[in-house]
């Protein structure tokens, strides 16, 4: 079982970036909650195999405890967006509050993306921030962080709905690790291969 986000939700925020409909030949990896020692430069060799270029949504923390991993992303010519500094949701949290975490990320990070962690910030939260950043969503989410779900299904999530344009998202963190050692080669081997996608970073 696939997560594509409802078209009411979509509606409530058309400001927000939830795929590039206008693209015929390419989509959008993205990778959420690093950068992780151990898991990021992994990430990083299996894109290099597909001549293939994402965009990693960082949390300042991690950014900030690794700074060499997060190098490493910049260094092979990836996009890199703010993630917040500690993974924040912001619907449980004061505007200000919010706009303060993802503030002290951007000290590290520097880019102008934003994706709000788990999708979760009040449209006042967002109308302050869309005046200096550019909000990215998903239309594909792989769902590799789940513990219940197969490495096989982490796979099908993407592939079963894979269209020109999409944004998909993965995640470069310990937990989603097991299904994302699994699913991300087989998927960049099925864009490529099957689909003949280009797979292209995210540019503001």
């Amino acid at each position: 079982m696939y997560f594509r986000p409802p078209k009411f939700i979509t509606k409530l925020f058309p400001g927000f970036i939830w795929s590039f409909p206008e693209e015929t030949d390419s989509v959008f990896l993205t990778f959420d909650d690093g950068p992780n020692p151990e898991v990021t430069p992994w990430v990083l060799e299996q894109l290099r195999k597909y001549n293939a270029k994402a965009t990693f949504f960082c949390l300042g923390k991690n950014v900030e405890m690794y700074p060499e991993t997060f190098k490493m992303i910049l260094d092979e010519g990836h996009a890199v967006g703010n993630h917040t500094y500690s993974h924040q949701k912001g619907w449980s949290m004061s505007v200000g509050g919010y706009i303060q975490d993802v503030d002290l990320a951007d000290t590290f990070i520097h880019s102008t993306l934003l994706r709000p962690p788990y999708g979760r910030i009040k449209p006042s939260q967002a109308k302050v921030l869309a005046e200096r950043y550019k909000i990215i969503m998903w239309d594909t989410l792989s769902r590799d962080y789940s513990r219940t779900l197969s490495r096989r299904g982490c796979v099908n999530n993407v592939i079963k709905v894979l269209r020109p344009g999409a944004i998909i998202v993965f995640h470069d963190s310990f937990k989603a690790e097991k299904n994302l050692r699994y699913a991300l080669p087989r998927v960049l081997d099925y864009i490529q291969n099957v689909k003949g996608y280009r797979m292209r970073s995210i540019e503001y």
